[in-house]
């Protein structure tokens, strides 16, 4: 067994970064299907792993201690990024793709309940394998997961939650590109004389923007007074109605630092920097959650619970380019939108930016994409989700 270290982990992080970024660079597959660099490293990682410890008895442990607060760090630049006067101004398509995030919700659940029950499964392992991991994610599936085990005695049920919830993340970084690619083919792209030339937020990772020591410094700050008070606020209602992840939490705070702080005149947040910390941020989270995966956990998934999910990444395919894109628009906005889409449809909102910042960096930009996603993959998702459960169980209860 050999185990990293937290300084040995973040190199390791960097260079699978490094690694996906040559890779993509050289092989015309992965750059014509737009495929993000933290996953195409992680997974090549992931697969090494997975072989090493097959077929030498080697296995390699990461200091994931920095996982969770680089995690937390992009959902504060997200926050520190909305601009309430652009919200006010998205807020009808972003009201529009709720709409369409919840049809997911309810169709993912439908797929995972219909094929359990048809398989001779508990139709609570449909749920399982529905919305709760796939649009909800580990922290989602972990936490039903103790009460499927202990209410309805499923075998397992947080293992197999962990597992679900990783192969959704997997695939939802794998289906973006070739989904857009797609749907590329049906409209006229913006092209490379459309890109900003001092792009903002999370749109084109990889363009040069202009900072200074001081302003990363106080953006810095910021950063970290989300993240305080995020976890503290996550910490404090824990047991009431108000219960929420800590990222919502943070990215809530964010939102009303840059906000509040903008209104009384005392402070504006940098966008630059904000940028460029949140670019970070997030890829170096990506890295990290894909190189650590332990595939052979998905390869251990029972037959049914495997064929399930299989029906639910076709399925999640065929409703971002049948639904998302046509009601969102069928223009080079929805087309970013969708493959947004597919990134937390199945796996988390990180995959979804990942997703969209290799269509926008080839393509050029899409404003309203990275104003709907971030505000509907990281808040709204999580209550809307939350309804949609609850109203399968008690229906499942009912029967």
């Amino acid at each position: 067994m050999l185990q990293l270290n937290t300084y040995e982990t973040l190199v390791a992080a960097s260079l699978v970064l490094l690694a996906g970024r040559k890779l993509i660079a050289v092989t015309p597959f992965l750059k014509t299907y737009s495929i993000p660099e933290p996953v195409v490293g992680g997974l090549v990682v992931a697969f090494g792993l997975f072989a090493a410890r097959a077929f030498a008895g080697v296995q390699v442990g990461f200091d994931l201690t920095m996982q969770t607060p680089l995690m937390l760090a992009f959902f504060a630049t997200l926050g520190l990024s909305a601009d309430l006067a652009s919200l006010r101004r998205g807020g009808r398509s972003i009201a529009v793709f709720l709409l369409v995030v919840i049809g997911l919700l309810v169709m993912q659940n439908a797929i995972g309940v219909g094929m359990a029950t048809v398989l001779g499964l508990k139709p609570v392992v449909g749920l399982l394998a529905g919305s709760i991991t796939l649009s909800g994610g580990h922290g989602t599936g972990v936490a039903w997961g103790h009460t499927f085990a202990s209410q309805y005695g499923v075998a397992s049920a947080t293992e197999l939650a962990i597992a679900c919830a990783t192969f959704g993340l997997v695939l939802g970084g794998l289906l973006g590109g070739p989904v857009a690619r797609v749907l590329l083919r049906q409209i006229k792209t913006p092209g490379n004389a459309a890109h900003d030339p001092d792009p903002l937020n999370f749109e084109e990772p990889a363009a040069v923007r202009l900072i200074t020591a001081s302003a990363l410094i106080e953006t810095l700050a910021l950063i970290l007074v989300c993240l305080t008070a995020g976890q503290a606020l996550a910490a404090a209602f824990a047991d009431s109605w108000l219960a929420l992840p800590s990222f919502v939490w943070v990215l809530f705070i964010g939102v009303i630092l840059r906000n509040g702080l903008s209104v009384l005149g005392w402070y504006s947040v940098f966008d630059r920097s904000v940028s460029v910390l949140g670019n970070v941020s997030l890829s170096m989270f990506l890295a990290m959650a894909l190189m650590s995966l332990r595939l052979w956990e998905l390869s251990a998934l029972a037959l049914p619970l495997l064929a399930i999910l299989l029906v639910q990444a076709a399925a999640m395919a065929a409703y971002a380019m049948f639904v998302t894109f046509r009601v969102m628009g069928r223009n080079y906005d929805a087309v970013v939108l969708a493959a947004g889409h597919c990134g937390f449809g199945l796996g988390a909102t990180p995959t979804a930016i990942a997703n969209m910042q290799a269509i926008t960096d080839r393509f050029g930009p899409s404003h309203l994409a990275f104003l709907v996603v971030p505000m509907v993959g990281a808040f709204f998702i999580d209550l809307a989700n939350a309804i949609v459960i609850k109203a399968y169980m008690l229906l499942l209860a009912a029967l």
